[in-house]
């Protein structure tokens, strides 16, 4: 009986183990593809400030177009910061983003479960940036700058002279993540 029960308990410690080697490498994916998706939110911010003075270019960067997507690069990154690998790519679907595979370096390690000393826990995550503000319609750019209409009933007078006027790129698109391929939403 007392073997039993030392069989069970380290059937036990073997799923506690895998279960926080699975997690790490959760939240290693999760972070690396929120890592790359703001850093392009913050391209796309950078692009919009570059060509505030001409509100027919703001649809385009709305919509994420025009801006390289090299956000991988800071994914790998953080993903090394986390013991992991990561494999990370433009993510499928209607909003721009990026889904990125991680691998943790660790393997799960020795346990009475045969195999499970050279597995490595392998976890998917998508991050999408999702534009908070409307860019104005027809007419834009005919003289003064027209007011950006933002979500939550944030609007925004610009004044070029003065980019404290300005949003920050938190405000200007949302970074989140999602379930599965970015066209889910």
């Amino acid at each position: 009986m007392v073997a039993g029960l030392l069989l069970l308990a380290f059937a036990y410690l073997a799923v506690g183990q895998a279960a926080a080697n699975r997690n790490g490498a959760q939240t290693a994916a999760d972070a690396a593809a929120l890592a790359a998706a703001m850093d392009t939110r913050d391209e796309l911010s950078d692009e919009w400030v570059e060509s505030v003075l001409d509100p027919t270019k703001w649809q385009a960067i709305f919509d994420g177009d025009g801006v390289p997507y090299d956000g991988c690069g800071r994914a790998v990154q953080l993903a090394v910061q986390n013991d992991a690998t990561a494999y990370c790519g433009q993510a499928a679907g209607l909003l721009p983003g990026y889904t990125v595979e991680v691998e943790t370096n660790k393997a799960v390690g020795d346990s009475i479960v045969p195999g499970t000393e050279t597995m490595h826990s392998v976890e998917t995550s998508t991050a999408v940036i999702e534009p908070l503000c409307e860019p104005p319609g027809e007419g834009a750019g005919d003289g003064a700058l027209p007011q950006l209409s933002c979500k939550d009933n944030k609007n925004w007078d610009l004044d070029p002279d003065d980019p404290t006027t300005f949003p920050e790129p938190e405000d200007l698109f949302d970074v989140h993540l999602v379930d599965g391929p970015a066209n889910d939403e």
